[in-house]
């Protein structure tokens, strides 16, 4: 058995709504290629994708959504109906192909699945999953299938698992937790910016779960302009404790990269530092309580050129046991090579520039809001029994 494998097939039909739309699938090919131009990935290690089958979409979607879709991509829906399931948006355009592309991306993540609940590898990792915003019957902020749901149900279906989903994205993964909002046997743990300055506005504290599946659904709203350390501490916690609480099988994190200080989407202040130290303290938990079991998919973030690079490849590093890496300058290679099309300067080095921002004057207020979700989330596993 390998340790670890990498999803990743160049040659499949690319998930791409247009040339100026920030979900680009430029961020994997150059996450990719800075792997590769440092030595950190071997042909024995590559898992290619696959094409999803109609009946593995439907684990989640309805029928008439994927009838929908695949009409959409063929120009042969209204945009009148396609809004009403969430296409042509200016956040879900249509494009050419989508149905076929969004199904590999959702089978790319079914592989990272199989690799690992098949005994294959003990973690895997599918750089271009990561939808977590799509629904049952709708698309939702630039997701159309939503892999990570339909991962989880599929291994529960096929492999019986427990699985502990725990999503880092700055938005919260609202798809991922209504789609098992009463399942006592998936656990969602979200940490994001509130949603009172963000999309989807959704992942208060109270949002717990219902029925069966009360006390499985977890969220850690932090406020806006968090720092590496009170995020770090909120994630932390939560983590260990719903680990502990939970009894997993499996571990299934959503490695959004757009809690960055240089996100031009949200408005966190994270540095390259959260992003080592988040799929560091996920191996470590996933080792102590489902014997090393860890999928990882990608997610948001869309400083593509500085943030995005370094913030994936931080989770292979770490997965494939190489975080000696990080002492190396980025390749120059890599630079030359990217820097030709990006409108900044790419990194030199894996940590950011000193002093990247003011010192935030709120930062005892937002520490101390921080604490109290944090308490409030974690107070039905620290005070009651499991449901």
């Amino acid at each position: 058995m390998m340790n670890h494998a990498l999803v990743y097939s160049p040659d499949m039909p690319q998930y791409k709504f247009n040339d100026d739309h920030p979900f680009s699938p430029l961020r994997q090919q150059i996450t990719f290629d800075l792997l590769l131009e440092m030595g950190a990935i071997s042909d024995d290690k590559l898992v290619p994708s696959r094409m999803a089958t109609d009946e593995e979409i439907m684990l989640v979607h309805d029928q008439h959504y994927l009838e929908a879709v695949k009409a959409a991509g063929k120009g042969e829906l209204s945009i009148g109906v396609a809004n009403n399931y969430g296409l042509g948006t200016e956040d879900t355009p249509i494009f050419d192909h989508m149905h076929e592309a969004s199904a590999t991306l959702v089978g790319g993540t079914l592989q990272a699945v199989e690799t690992v609940l098949s005994g294959k590898a003990s973690h895997a990792f599918h750089l271009g999953g990561g939808l977590h915003h799509g629904f049952q019957g709708k698309a939702s902020g630039f997701c159309v299938y939503n892999d990570s749901a339909i991962a989880i149900e599929y291994a529960r279906k096929h492999f019986g698992a427990r699985v502990l989903y725990v999503d880092t994205d700055a938005h919260h993964g609202d798809g991922v937790q209504f789609s098992f909002y009463e399942d006592p046997d998936v656990c969602t743990l979200s940490i994001h910016e509130t949603g009172r300055y963000l999309f989807p506005g959704t992942g208060s504290v109270g949002e717990k779960g219902a029925g069966q599946g009360y006390g499985t659904s977890i969220n850690i709203p932090v406020d806006a302009f968090t720092e590496d350390e009170s995020f770090l501490h909120c994630y932390e916690a939560a983590l260990r404790e719903a680990a502990e609480f939970f009894k997993p099988d499996v571990i299934f994190t959503l490695n959004g990269a757009d809690a960055h200080y240089f996100d031009p989407l949200t408005h966190l202040s994270l540095s390259i530092e959260s992003y080592k130290a988040i799929p560091a303290i996920a191996h470590q938990v996933a080792h102590e309580y489902c014997e090393g079991r860890w999928i990882a998919v990608g997610g948001g973030g869309y400083d593509m050129w500085r943030v995005v690079p370094r913030a994936w490849a931080a989770v292979w590093l770490e997965m494939s046991e190489q975080t000696h890496l990080y002492e190396q300058n980025c390749p120059e290679d890599w630079r030359s090579r990217w820097g030709e099309s990006a409108p900044i300067e790419l990194p030199t080095r894996w940590q950011d520039p000193e002093h990247m921002y003011a010192p935030i004057p709120r930062r005892p207020e937002i520490e101390e809001k921080n604490i109290r979700s944090l308490e409030k989330a974690l107070f039905h596993i620290r005070n009651e029994k499991r449901p």
